[in-house]
């Protein structure tokens, strides 16, 4: 039985705590991140920490996860949702959103197969999604990694500066 279901030698994935209120700040109002969510406009500190203060965490009630990405050394690198979980059909969206400073490591592709082990093996889900801009080739790497593959293309479903982009859909079956 694997007792470390959110953990491995280079980082764990853990509960958001009070104390992340500025990393939760400087994701949610990353702009650059904004046409890959449905974000409108900035969130403040005290939004935030409201959300921080009433989050139970709740998988069955709110269905969704968030978990903090952090790194051997304490370092928050980004974040991993679980989002739209619907036990009924043993799926759930998957989002993931890392700082500048720490894309291109490895990070989230293994916070994504801490994840995945998560899910299928203690969440006993069918199967993971994630809709990933077509544009972003580095996402797309990540997801593949991890065993996800294409099938839909979501055609002008995001609305960018300059004009609207294409959006892959990936699905990876767990069991």
């Amino acid at each position: 039985m694997n007792e470390n279901w959110l953990k491995d030698d280079m980082i764990r994935l853990r509960a958001p705590e009070p104390e992340d209120l500025e990393l939760m700040y400087a994701m949610e109002n990353d702009t650059s991140l904004w046409s890959v969510g449905n974000a409108t406009l900035p969130y403040s500190r005290y939004t935030l920490r409201e959300y921080l203060e009433q989050s139970r965490q709740d998988l069955i009630t709110e269905r969704q996860a968030r978990f903090v990405i952090e790194i051997e050394n304490g370092e928050c690198a980004g974040m991993i949702d679980i989002a739209d979980y619907d036990p009924i059909n043993g799926r759930a969206e998957v989002c993931i959103g890392i700082l500048g400073a720490f894309r291109g490591k490895g990070i989230a592709t293994r916070a994504l197969q801490l994840l995945c082990g998560y899910a299928g093996g203690r969440l006993h889900l069918h199967q993971l999604y994630a809709y990933v801009p077509a544009w972003n080739e580095a996402s797309k790497r990540i997801f593949e990694k991890n065993g996800f593959v294409s099938s839909a293309t979501l055609i002008d479903w995001l609305r960018e500066k300059d004009g609207y982009s294409d959006v892959v859909v990936m699905q990876k079956r767990l069991e």
